[in-house]
């Protein structure tokens, strides 16, 4: 398996691996009343803002089974998710009045988003998000995905990177520490972690 560039037709790979471990780290098919709902908040909406920061960890019969994604800067993205990605999609989920199912809370985030909500100011103004299937797990892609985005951070003088993961998802509040990120005050029921870069 190797890292590399994110390329444009990576799309459905990056989606479908977002599917598969958007459920605190597990699959999240059937979880939602719609499985795309996931990929366009917390993938797609990345690497087309930004594809210059996603890398994928690319099989040895070359099939994608793990991504990185990010934004440099947090605010700026939210605001751009808010105004200009996520009006798009009113039509086809449109904001529900209150939550009932996990699929109403997640579009409340959606709508939500540029908001002002989480800031982690100045220290850490870019986020990102990493998933990789099982298959990628625990032979050291994931760090090596975080120390690419790190560095291509660095190189453009950002200072620092956070993300926030389920409370729910052991496997990742266990890793995070392990490549140099520490806690941060997070909201209810997340875990939210900022590592300062070079």
């Amino acid at each position: 398996m190797r890292i590399r560039p994110f390329r444009p037709g990576d799309e459905p790979a990056l989606a479908d691996i977002c599917l598969r471990t958007a459920d605190a780290g597990a699959d999240g098919t059937g979880v939602l009343d719609d499985d795309d709902l996931w990929a366009e908040i917390f993938v797609l909406p990345y690497v087309h803002r930004h594809p210059d920061l996603a890398f994928v960890v690319e099989a040895d019969q070359g099939e994608v089974v793990g991504y990185i994604v990010a934004a440099p800067d947090t605010a700026a993205f939210e605001e751009w998710f808010r105004d200009e990605w996520w009006p798009r999609h009113a039509g086809r989920w449109p904001r529900p009045a209150a939550e009932v199912t996990r699929q109403d809370g997640i579009l409340r985030y959606a709508y939500g988003r540029g908001d002002g909500g989480q800031d982690f100011g100045e220290a850490y103004p870019a986020h990102l998000h990493i998933d990789l299937l099982p298959e990628a797990q625990g032979s050291g892609l994931g760090r090596q995905l975080i120390e690419t985005l790190a560095a291509e951070l660095a190189r453009r003088g950002v200072p620092g990177i956070h993300l926030v993961a389920s409370a729910d998802n052991a496997g990742a509040i266990a890793f995070y520490p392990r490549v140099g990120f520490t806690p941060l005050p997070s909201p209810e029921g997340a875990r939210a972690f900022g590592r300062t870069l070079p």
